[in-house]
């Protein structure tokens, strides 16, 4: 398949010569031979870029996605450049991204165009979303520039896109999964094509006891325990249906696992920080695109999602937190409509307009129901002139809540907010910049959140600028590709919850302004010699994320944001033979501060290096996984240790 960004008439015939020339086009006629029309010739999925996009993007799709040791999509975003993954220990744990130290909040995630949104919190846990079914993942800062986009493509501060991938045959994979810590795990996959229709069923089930074995080791401590309450099982089904322009996916997650709490010295193998949560996920989703008259085109997004959280901590062995049982439904009704048009062939105008409705009910002492109405709008226009291009938007956002509490909801919220991109493209080198001006709204929580919420909140404010340059070299047996950006963020207004009335009682407010300058770079090499594959990916963060909110406080004023390292890369090496294949990546995250009480308070810098082998033979396929090869306990958060060395068996057969 022919993807886009074929520009001109010409760019096309050189693209058809190209092809007829390849070995799948050759179409030479002898005796004997079958003719054209009765030869069926298969090609792999082919993408071309005329000209390279003018948004940062990082992208891992196909035979490389499939070849890291990942698990979840929190995984598979660890290998881009710029981003920080929080995970809260135990396998089970909360995972969420952070891009160029925004936050959790400020990075929209997108199944195959349409947003997966809370409105209760903002975040979204990465860990429930497999990549068994998906084709790519890509991270753009900023926002992707696509015609035809939905306006909520542009409110976020960094995007997050999941592409599923479109079956092209019939089968069914069974696959089974042992691995460390007493976990097991089975999965089925069912593939159809039918008449122009194509879909997939997909169904997974987990277990593990998530016992672990540990050592805390600091200055003053050296504690050595099973890591207890780390339990989680969990069933997840999805189900898809393509035809040409409409794609529909339908999903359900449903799980319970325990919350560890921190380390607790000598007492970490015997005591029991009792902390359960449920959650049970669904939702359901369909667009549809159309192109005509070949200048005119039209998408419609429409989903329904329901979410329900249970959070418990009243068990009689919990002696070190509130004891609670708090349940939480939140349902959410969304649609979308946008329209490009091309009045010329390097101009497109778009326009699209976004609403949601978002209701959230607790059982909390005097939490009353909230519904919140989020409509947006935007007017955009790209151009793409002979080796110029440019992009522009203005956002239109629009915020209003409804609640029966005496003291009522929020004030309403609007805002316009801009973005400006140009780039300039010269024999496979691009220079580009872009600058972009979002905000987040406060959310449920933030704002009607038992004796915590503070109605008075604003939003908060981002204002990015990033300078880049990207380059692409193609040959017959290999090819190469180098990205690099230096950008600066501000986020204003921060939102933050502070101790305000007592030790016991704490409040959100806005308090706060970071300012963050720093530097990303990508770069990989693809070199194939008959049976034999090679790549190499790398990925380097340079960062400095400091503290500009109160001048007068020498304690804090320009140092740096805690958790955020100044220095992490990764490499990752991928040897393939016919059918075998060899990935070893190491990730190093540097040294960051996690409190300003003491400048000794730091977390250790960490490398953090995974092994997969891998081979198929008929229709049967073998995996081993090794993770933190060298046994290497790093932390994300102070007193959490996530696992040493563990490994994974993974036996398939396809159908």
């Amino acid at each position: 398949m022919i993807m886009r960004y074929i520009n001109n008439i010409f760019f096309g015939k050189v693209l058809l010569l190209v092809l007829l020339a390849s070995p799948a086009f050759s179409f030479a006629q002898s005796p004997g031979t079958k003719s054209l029309a009765d030869s069926i010739h298969s090609i792999n999925e082919v993408e071309v870029f005329g000209k390279r996009p003018l948004a940062t993007v990082q992208k891992l799709s196909g035979a490389e996605l499939q070849s890291l040791s990942t698990t979840s999509i929190a995984d598979a975003l660890k290998y881009f450049a710029g981003v920080q993954i929080k995970d809260y220990g135990g396998l089970g744990g909360l995972k969420t991204i952070n891009v160029r130290s925004l936050g959790a909040q400020h990075v929209g995630v997108y199944i195959d165009g349409i947003r997966i949104t809370n409105a209760q919190n903002g975040t979204v846990d990465l860990g429930k979303f497999s990549l068994s079914t998906l084709e790519s993942v890509s991270l753009y800062n900023a926002n992707k520039l696509d015609n035809c986009q939905s306006a909520s493509e542009y409110a976020s501060g960094a995007t997050v896109y999941m592409q599923t991938r479109r079956p092209r045959n019939d089968s069914l994979t069974v696959m089974g999964r042992i691995a460390s810590f007493h976990t097991y795990l089975g999965k089925a996959n069912l593939q159809f094509c039918r008449n122009g229709w194509s879909g997939f069923l997909d169904a997974e089930v987990l277990r593990s006891r998530g016992d672990y074995p540990f050592r805390y080791k600091s200055e003053y401590e050296d504690t050595v325990g099973t890591r207890r309450n780390s339990d989680i099982r969990y069933m997840r089904v999805e189900g898809a249906l393509f035809k040409e322009g409409f794609a529909s996916h339908i999903y359900f997650y449903d799980s319970e696992r325990g919350c560890p709490g921190g380390i607790v010295r000598r007492l970490s193998d015997k005591y029991v920080n009792v902390g359960r949560e449920w959650d049970r996920d669904m939702f359901v989703q369909a667009s549809y695109q159309k192109e005509f008259a070949s200048r005119h085109r039209f998408k419609v997004n429409t989903k329904y999602s329901n979410e329900y959280l249970r959070y418990c901590t009243d068990y009689p062995e919990n002696q070190n937190t509130a004891k609670v049982n708090n349940h939480y439904r939140q349902n959410d009704a969304y649609s979308s409509l946008s329209y490009s048009y091309m009045p010329l062939d390097w101009l497109s105008l778009n326009t699209g307009y976004d609403a949601r409705m978002s209701w959230l009910s607790a059982d909390l002492k005097n939490f009353c129901a909230v519904r919140r109405l989020d409509q947006k709008a935007v007017v955009a226009v790209s151009a793409n002139y002979k080796d110029l291009q440019f992009s522009a938007s203005i956002l239109y956002q629009h915020y209003r809540d409804h609640t029966r509490l005496k003291v009522g909801a929020a004030d309403p919220l609007k805002r316009i907010t801009p973005s400006i991109s140009i780039g300039y493209t010269l024999h496979g080198l691009t220079l580009r910049g872009w600058y972009k001006k979002i905000f987040r709204a406060p959310t449920l929580n933030d704002l009607y959140y038992t004796q915590v919420g503070n109605r008075n909140l604003k939003p908060e404010y981002t204002k990015q600028l990033n300078i880049g340059v990207e380059y692409h070299y193609n040959a017959k047996q290999w090819n190469a590709s180098l990205q690099a950006d230096i950008y600066q963020n501000r986020i204003e207004n921060r939102i933050v919850c502070l101790p305000l009335k007592g030790t016991y009682t704490w409040s959100m407010m806005n308090y706060g302004e970071t300012f963050c300058r720093g530097l990303n770079a990508t770069g990989s090499v693809n070199y194939a010699l008959k049976d034999w594959k090679f790549s190499l990916l790398t990925s380097l963060t340079w960062q400095r994320d400091l503290n500009r909110t109160d001048p007068t406080s020498e304690d804090t004023y320009n140092k740096p944001i805690c958790y955020s390292p100044t220095i992490s890369y990764g490499i990752t090496g991928i040897v393939a033979w016919k059918t075998l294949s060899l990935t070893v990546s190491d990730l190093h995250v540097g040294e960051r501060m996690w409190a300003y009480a003491d400048p000794r308070d730091v977390l250790e810098p960490y490398n953090n290096v995974d092994m997969k082998l891998s081979y198929t033979w008929q229709k049967f396929g073998f995996t081993l996984e090794v993770n933190d090869l060298l046994d290497v306990q790093y932390e994300h958060i102070p007193r959490y240790p996530m696992p040493g060395r563990n490994y994974k068996l993974t036996l398939t057969f396809v159908i």
